[in-house]
C-alpha cells in the first residue's frame, strides 16, 4: 500500500459555507478544509476519521489553489496543505477509526 498521498484542493468561491466568512474578504472555514483533508482520506485508505489535531497558519481563500499531502506513519497519517506555490496553510495528525 502507498504510504502517501497528494490530490488538489480548490474550494468554489460559490461554496454555501463561505457566505458570512467575511464578507468583503471571504476565507474558507477550517471545518471545510478539515473535511476534504479527511475526504482524500477516506478515498485513500477507507474508513472514517476518529481523531484529529490541526494547526492554521494561513488561510486557504475561495478559488486558490492548494495540495493536500498524506503521509502514513505508525499509528497515524500527517496532513499538509499547502498553496500550490508552497506556502503552508494547515497541518496535523488524523487517526482513522478501526474496523
Amino acid at each position: 500500500m502507498n504510504d502517501s498521498l497528494q490530490t488538489t484542493l480548490r474550494i468554489d468561491p460559490a461554496h454555501p459555507a463561505l457566505a458570512g466568512h467575511f464578507p468583503g474578504n471571504p476565507i474558507v472555514p477550517g471545518v471545510v478544509v478539515l473535511e476534504r483533508v479527511a475526504a482524500a482520506l477516506r478515498a485513500w485508505r477507507g474508513g472514517r476519521v476518529e481523531k484529529l489535531d490541526a494547526k492554521f497558519v494561513q488561510p486557504l481563500l475561495p478559488g486558490e489553489d492548494a495540495m493536500i499531502e498524506l503521509r502514513a506513519e505508525a499509528a497515524c497519517v500527517r496532513f499538509a496543505v499547502r498553496r500550490v506555490d508552497g506556502v503552508p496553510l494547515a497541518r496535523g495528525t488524523l487517526h482513522a477509526a478501526q474496523g
